[in-house]
């Protein structure tokens, strides 16, 4: 499954750009509009062709035809937002009920604390670990596996990005600074005492955050960041994603692949690259498998195998949810990661301040890559030990995972089994060095409430109405 993707946009017949993409979002969705009395004729139909009451639903002709209603009404609907569905774990040998709350949150952001309610504490030391999903079409809920498999020895908490269609125009721009924002204000709020794992996209904000934090002496830089399948040098070894980055140029990414969301959307008149454009680049790279799917999921509802259709719509309730991506965090993206490479050059910016990944010496770093990641190549995440020269050798860990591709670098049984344990024994062995008591960051005064009027973010301090969690080990804030 593409991460990171953005080659969602219609191929046109020629090389001339003609800026078709202004309307496209407002025909999909008089489109969408349009058929939804077939989908609710479509869908009232397969129910009536399913009643065991009636003699039709157990001849093949009434199976055959209700299999066709519900394929149509699955391949028209809009998906929205899958549930994370995680209410258990296992910790030890304890069956742990697991509780998900919201702990801080900003228009295009919230961050979600997998609580769980232990009745006895483990002995065992259960880090913090904070999971940055990334900003590339898919909801945050694509991360379910990795949160599973992290939440039997971690305290998790994972960036909820907000589809950018529901973000009013009002609340401003996103760009790939204010990711860094968010980033920094979450550190802040987590008071030092977590580590980082970026999957895919994100290991570019992470490690600029990161750095920033470090060339300003914060006391609340995270322990580690774990950058898995992150695209920080494209030029080692480039992908297909990368060589389309190159041959177009930004130019024709702002005329062909953004437009603005419509009414009757919180975010309408916003520019966006629409999550219905990457569905088109994810679909399309695969079409012939995807349609077999679904001329295998007739088949299963014909013959009366529930099983097998139970998973083929559990994969694309999940896979088919897409979500909105503000224009100026797209093109950034693809501007500086791709196109420009301005991180690995230490060129790029935030702000107005030049981003020194060299300065990073505190936090400790991982990188993970999938032998066959298909979307950022070898070496293109290993790429950011060549940049963080500071670390010491023994802060420092890389794992090359033989026979995955992108997806399997965080989420399957490979996951599982081989890369979650390094990656918990890697947090382990940061948690507290051998040798040394790591000393908890100082304590911050809490800014008064600030209720009335505008407040102007500070994005190396604490923000107004936010108290930093408590630091494992050292006084309550």
């Amino acid at each position: 499954m593409a991460i990171g993707e953005f080659t969602g946009v219609t191929k046109l017949p020629t090389q001339v750009d003609l800026g078709l993409s202004t309307p496209l979002y407002w025909l999909y969705e008089m489109g969408h509009a349009a058929l939804n009395p077939s989908r609710a004729m479509a869908d009232a139909s397969r129910m009536f062709l399913k009643n065991p009451i009636n003699p039709v639903s157990h001849t093949t002709i009434g199976k055959s035809m209700a299999a066709a209603c519900e394929l149509f009404e699955r391949t028209t609907r809009r998906y929205g937002k899958p549930d994370w569905g995680i209410t258990h774990t296992t910790v030890g040998a304890m069956k742990v009920p697991v509780h998900i709350n919201t702990v801080w949150s900003r228009p295009f952001c919230n961050l979600l604390h997998f609580e769980r309610a232990f009745d006895h504490p483990p002995r065992r030391p259960q880090p913090r670990l904070l999971v940055v999903a990334p900003v590339s079409g898919h909801y945050a809920t694509l991360l379910r596996g990795t949160v599973e498999a992290m939440l039997p020895t971690h305290d998790v908490y994972v960036t909820d990005w907000v589809d950018a269609k529901m973000v009013p125009l009002a609340e401003g721009r996103f760009g790939l600074s204010d990711y860094v924002d968010y980033l920094i204000s979450i550190f802040h709020r987590m008071g030092g005492d977590c580590h980082v794992m970026a999957v895919c996209q994100p290991a570019v904000p992470v490690l600029m955050a990161v750095a920033r934090m470090e060339q300003e002496e914060d006391p609340y830089v995270p322990k580690s960041m774990i950058l898995m399948g992150g695209p920080i040098d494209t030029r080692e070894a480039p992908t297909a994603v990368n060589a389309m980055a190159q041959d177009r140029g930004i130019d024709w990414f702002r005329r062909n692949v953004i437009t603005q969301v419509p009414w009757p959307h919180a975010g309408a008149l916003r520019e966006v690259y629409p999550g219905f454009l990457q569905l088109n680049g994810f679909m399309s790279m695969n079409l012939d498998r995807h349609l077999q799917a679904h001329w295998d999921l007739f088949r299963h509802l014909v013959k009366g195998d529930g099983d097998s259709a139970e998973k083929h719509r559990e994969f694309y309730d999940e896979y088919l949810a897409v979500m909105d991506l503000t224009a100026d965090f797209y093109l950034d993206t693809v501007e500086n990661v791709f196109i420009t490479h301005a991180l690995p050059k230490g060129e790029i910016m935030h702000h107005s301040q030049r981003v020194d990944p060299s300065a990073v010496h505190r936090v400790a770093l991982m990188t993970v890559e999938g032998e066959k990641d298909d979307i950022s190549g070898i070496g293109q995440t290993k790429a950011a030990h060549a940049l963080c020269p500071r670390i010491p050798e023994d802060k420092r860990a890389h794992w090359e995972q033989p026979g995955v591709g992108h997806y399997g670098v965080f989420n399957g049984s490979r996951f599982r089994s081989e890369i979650a344990p390094r990656i918990s024994d890697f947090i382990l062995s940061q948690e507290l060095p051998a040798g040394a008591a790591r000393t908890p960051a100082p304590k911050r005064p809490l800014p008064e409430p600030q209720p009335d009027g505008p407040v102007e973010t500070d994005v190396f301090g604490f923000p107004p109405n936010v108290t930093p969690l408590p630091v494992r080990g050292g006084a309550s804030s």
